[in-house]
């Protein structure tokens, strides 16, 4: 008997992405997918618009941030949730068409999650600012001596089985939301690995890496989160 294919679903937060939206969604190979969700978290201009114009289901988060965005993104998959689910930003800074590579090691390795890792992979010059690049160095080392968990990057771009997903009751609503998932499988012990994926400069101005006070939040956060499931 044939295996049936699995289904797979897309999540992408975007905050006034009116410009790379498009070119995000016209990139993810829809051979493979089976829905994409875009979450539009309180856009001023035509991110829903265009979003909607190319066949993905929009939906809106009023509320400020990137979990948040993603939160309301797995509510509305509760009616028909995927076998699994990836997770994209809106900017363009990523490969929508890598997602086979994402996926292969869930599909052929029997893992849970994959970390796309910009690290790994070829990054344009001035894609990650010098406290991106810090922040992941130093994030990856804390994950490796409090969790034992080998971590290259936080990268949004990332996969991970829907019951996998379930069972990490995610509960971030801005910044540390990615940490949070990768904090959480490494001590229910799932089976995650990374792949490389190429990076390039987003479309527009990061609202984290391109404010002082994105920075400053995001590294905050993140840290607080480390070191917060590693007391529990």
């Amino acid at each position: 008997m044939k295996q049936s294919q699995p289904l797979i679903k897309v999540i992408i937060p975007a905050l006034n992405e009116e410009a790379s939206i498009g070119k995000v969604l016209q990139d993810i190979p829809m051979a493979i997918v089976a829905e994409v969700v875009v979450v539009d978290n309180g856009s001023r201009d035509r991110t829903a618009e265009v979003a909607r114009a190319q066949g993905a289901t929009v939906l809106q988060e009023p509320e400020r941030g990137y979990g948040a965005a993603c939160l309301k993104g797995m509510a509305y998959l509760q009616e028909a949730p995927p076998d699994i689910l990836v997770f994209l930003d809106a900017d363009y800074s990523d490969y929508p068409e890598q997602l086979p590579e994402l996926l292969r090691p869930i599909l052929e390795a029997n893992m849970d999650m994959v970390i796309g890792s910009r690290a790994l992979g070829q990054r344009a010059k001035g894609s990650m600012t010098a406290p991106q690049r810090f922040g992941n160095w130093l994030s990856a080392h804390l994950l490796r001596l409090l969790y034992g968990a080998h971590f290259t990057d936080l990268g949004p771009f990332r996969a991970i089985r829907w019951d996998k997903l379930m069972e990490l009751n995610m509960q971030d609503r801005n910044y540390g939301w990615t940490v949070e998932m990768q904090v959480k499988a490494a001590r229910k012990k799932m089976r995650f690995t990374e792949v490389p994926v190429n990076y390039r400069m987003r479309i527009g101005t990061s609202k984290v890496s391109g404010t002082l006070r994105g920075v400053i939040g995001a590294g905050y956060k993140i840290l607080f989160t480390i070191f917060k499931y590693a007391l529990k």
